[in-house]
C-alpha cells in the first residue's frame, strides 16, 4: 500500500521536474535558433545591397536559385533519376526472370494447351 502512495506524489515531482527541465532546454535552443536567423538575415541583407538582386528580403528560410542555374540542375536530376528508374526496371527484369526459372524448374507441371497434351 506504501507503494501506491508514493506514486502519486514520485508522478507529480517527476511531472513538474519534466516540465522545468524540458521548459529551460527549449528556450536554450529557440535562442540559438534566432540568431542563427538573425545573422543569416544579416548576410542576406549585406548581398542584397551590394546589387545581388537573387535574394528576397521578404521571403524566409532557403532562397530558391536563380532560374539560368535551376534549369541545368533540374536537367541534371531528371537524368540522374532516369538512369535509376532504368537500373530499376533492368533489376526488376532480373528478378521476374530468376522467378520465372525457380517456378519452372519446382518440379510442379506447368498449365499447357489441351492441343498439345492429345498429340
Amino acid at each position: 500500500m506504501s507503494q501506491r502512495d508514493g506514486f502519486a506524489s514520485g508522478f507529480f515531482a517527476g511531472a513538474i521536474f519534466g516540465s522545468i527541465v524540458g521548459g529551460v532546454i527549449g528556450t536554450l535552443v529557440a535562442q540559438r535558433r534566432d540568431s542563427a536567423e538573425l545573422t543569416e538575415d544579416n548576410e542576406r541583407e549585406q548581398i542584397t545591397a551590394t546589387g545581388n538582386s537573387n535574394f528576397d528580403k521578404s521571403a524566409k528560410g532557403r532562397q530558391i536559385p536563380s532560374a539560368a542555374s535551376s534549369g541545368v540542375e533540374m536537367e541534371v536530376a531528371r537524368r540522374s533519376l532516369e538512369d535509376k528508374i532504368a537500373q530499376l526496371n533492368a533489376t526488376i527484369d532480373e528478378v521476374r526472370d530468376q522467378l520465372g526459372n525457380v517456378n519452372n524448374n519446382s518440379g510442379v507441371k506447368q498449365y499447357s494447351e489441351p492441343s498439345e497434351e492429345l498429340q
